[in-house]
C-alpha cells in the first residue's frame, strides 16, 4: 500500500512540473506580447512628442516681452518642453544645417526669433491642436504658429493602425492563452484521474478531494507566473543592452501592472481549470476514467 502511494505520488510530480513548464511558457509568450504593447504605445507617445510647435514672433518684439510669452506657455497643461530661440540661435542653428547657405549676402538676418513647444501626446490630436493654435496665434506679438500637419495626421493614423492591430492581436492571444493552459492542466490531472476516483470511493467529500488539487494549482500558477516574470526582465534587460533607446521609454508602472496581472492570470486559470478538472473526474464513472 505504502509502494503505491509512493509510486502514485512519482507519477504525479512530474505532471506537476510539465504543468508549471507549459503554463510558463504561455505567461512568457503573453507577457511579451504585453511588453510590446506597452512600448508600442509609448513609441506611439514618442512619436506625437517629437512632433514641435513653432511660435514665430514678429519681427518687432523685444526679448523680454519673448521671455514673458514663454513663461506664460510654459505653465500651460498641454506643455511638455519650451524653448526660446532669438534670431542668432536660429541663424546658427540654419547654418549647422544648411553650410551652404550664407546670409552676408543679403545684409541681415531674414529668420524669425520662436518659441518652440513640444506637446504632451495626449494633446497631439486636431481638435486640441486647434483649441491650442487659438490660444496662441491670437497674441499680439505671434506673427504665425507653424507645425507640420501632415506628420501629425500621418504619426494619429499609424497609432490607429498600430493600436488596431494590437488589438487584434491581444484578443486572439486571451484566446490561445486560455485554451493552451486549460489544456496542460487537463492533461496534468489525467494523470491523477484514478486518485481522485479512489478517495471519492473511499467516502471523502468532493472539497476534501479538491482542497488539496486547488492549493497545488495555485502554488503551480504562483510559480509559473514568477518564473515567467524572471523570464521577461532577461528579455528586457537583453533588448535594453542591443537597443539602447528602449530604457528610456521603460514604464515601470505599467511592465507592474503587467507582472501582477500575469501572477494573477496565472493562478486564476490554473485554479479554475484544476478544480473544473477534479470535478469532471468526480462525476465520471469508474469505467469511463479507462
Amino acid at each position: 500500500m505504502a509502494q503505491s502511494g509512493k509510486s502514485s505520488a512519482k507519477k504525479s510530480k512530474p505532471s506537476y512540473v510539465y504543468s508549471i513548464i507549459g503554463i510558463t511558457l504561455v505567461l512568457l509568450l503573453l507577457g511579451v506580447l504585453g511588453l510590446f504593447m506597452i512600448n508600442a504605445k509609448n513609441l506611439s507617445d514618442y512619436f506625437k512628442e517629437s512632433i514641435e510647435l513653432q511660435v514665430i514672433l514678429r519681427d518687432n518684439v523685444k526679448e523680454q516681452q519673448a521671455v514673458l510669452l514663454k513663461d506664460s506657455l510654459a505653465v500651460k497643461p498641454y506643455v511638455k518642453r519650451i524653448e526660446y530661440v532669438t534670431k542668432e540661435m536660429a541663424a546658427e542653428k540654419f547654418k549647422a544645417e544648411n553650410p551652404k547657405e550664407n546670409f552676408a549676402v543679403l545684409g541681415f538676418n531674414p529668420l524669425y526669433a520662436s518659441i518652440d513647444i513640444r506637446l504632451y501626446a495626449k494633446y497631439v490630436h486636431p481638435d486640441s491642436l486647434k483649441v491650442i493654435e487659438n490660444d496662441i496665434a491670437n497674441r499680439s506679438v505671434v506673427r504665425e504658429l507653424f507645425y507640420q500637419r501632415t506628420l501629425v495626421s500621418e504619426v494619429l493614423d499609424k497609432a490607429k493602425q498600430i493600436g488596431l492591430v494590437m488589438l487584434v492581436i491581444s484578443a486572439l492571444m486571451a484566446v490561445v492563452v486560455l485554451f493552451l493552459i486549460d489544456n496542460t492542466i487537463r492533461l496534468a490531472m489525467f494523470s491523477n484521474r484514478f486518485l481522485i476516483k479512489t478517495m471519492q470511493m473511499v467516502g471523502a467529500t468532493r472539497w476534501f478531494i479538491a482542497k488539496p488539487f486547488d492549493v497545488r494549482s495555485i502554488i503551480n500558477g504562483a510559480i509559473s507566473a514568477v518564473i515567467a516574470i524572471i523570464g521577461l526582465i532577461v528579455l528586457m534587460y537583453f533588448a535594453e543592452s542591443t537597443l539602447p533607446g528602449l530604457r528610456g521609454m521603460r514604464d515601470y508602472f505599467m511592465t507592474s501592472l503587467l507582472f501582477i496581472g500575469l501572477i494573477v492570470i496565472g493562478i486564476s486559470i490554473s485554479l479554475l481549470s484544476t478544480h473544473r478538472s477534479v470535478m469532471k473526474y468526480l462525476k465520471l464513472k469508474l469505467d469511463d476514467l479507462y
